[in-house]
C-alpha cells in the first residue's frame, strides 16, 4: 500500500513495490496521503514514486470484472484521484521508475512535472490495444497536458515510450539513471516548495477548468 515520508520541505509519497494498480483501497490510501500533504503548512511540494517494476500498470481489471455493478462509481472515484493531484496547490512531480500504464500514465500526467528512467521501463496509453475507450475525462486529462501530436500518437497507436523517446515527445521532463530518478525529482520538487498556497492553486483551477469539469461529472463519467 502507499506510504508518505518526508524529506525537509519534498514530501514523497510511495505508491508501493507492486502494479500499484487503482484497487479501490489503493485510491482511498493515495487520498489520505494528499489530504496530509495539502494540510500540511508552509514550503512543500510533492514526489510520487515507487519500488519495483512498475510505477503504475492502470485499473484494476481484476477487481472490475468482479464488481461490474460498482463501475460507475470507481470510475468517478479514479477521476477525482485524477482532478485532485493535477489541482494541488502545490508543486508535483512523478517520478517513474518502471513501466507506467495506462490509467498509470493517466495520473502521471495530472502530475506538474515527471522524471523517468532512461534504460527501461516503458509509458504507455495500450486503450487502443486492449479495447477500452479513453472516458470523456481521461481524453481531456491527456490531451491538456500533451502536444496535440504527442496525444494523438499515443492514444491512437498505444506506442510503447521508452525514456528518450518520452522525453523527445514532451510527454517526461526527464530521463534519467536507474538510480537517479527519485533524487531528481525531489531535486526538480525541493525548487519549487515556495510555491505551495492559494495563488497557485487558483492558477491551476483556472489553467484546468474544463478538463476539472469533465473529470468531476458524477452524472456522466463515462460520456
Amino acid at each position: 500500500m502507499p506510504s508518505l515520508d518526508r524529506q525537509e520541505n519534498v514530501f514523497v509519497l510511495d505508491l508501493g513495490d507492486g502494479e500499484n494498480r487503482f484497487h479501490p483501497d489503493w485510491i482511498e490510501a493515495v487520498g489520505a496521503a494528499l489530504d496530509e500533504v495539502e494540510k500540511a503548512e508552509g514550503p512543500r511540494a510533492l514526489v510520487t514514486a515507487a519500488t519495483g517494476k512498475f510505477y503504475s500498470n492502470g485499473l484494476d481489471l481484476e477487481w472490475l470484472l468482479a464488481h461490474a455493478d460498482q463501475y460507475h462509481d470507481y470510475v468517478v472515484s479514479v477521476h477525482g484521484l485524477f482532478a485532485r493531484m493535477l489541482s494541488l496547490p502545490l508543486v508535483t512531480v512523478a517520478a517513474l521508475q518502471g513501466h507506467t500504464f495506462a490509467a498509470g500514465a493517466m495520473f502521471s500526467l495530472a502530475h506538474d512535472f515527471r522524471v523517468m528512467r532512461a534504460d527501461r521501463g516503458y509509458w504507455c496509453l495500450p486503450e487502443a490495444d486492449i479495447d477500452i475507450p479513453f472516458t470523456p475525462g481521461m481524453a481531456a486529462l491527456i490531451q491538456s497536458r500533451l502536444a496535440p501530436q504527442a496525444a494523438h500518437e499515443a492514444m491512437v497507436t498505444a506506442r510503447r515510450y521508452g525514456g528518450a523517446d518520452a522525453a523527445a515527445a514532451g510527454i517526461i521532463d526527464r530521463a534519467v539513471s536507474e538510480e537517479a530518478v527519485r533524487s531528481t525529482a525531489v531535486e526538480l520538487a525541493q525548487a519549487q516548495v515556495n510555491k505551495a498556497g492559494d495563488t497557485l492553486g487558483t492558477i491551476k483551477a483556472r489553467m484546468y477548468a474544463p478538463v476539472l469539469a469533465t473529470l468531476r461529472d458524477t452524472a456522466a463519467p463515462l460520456g
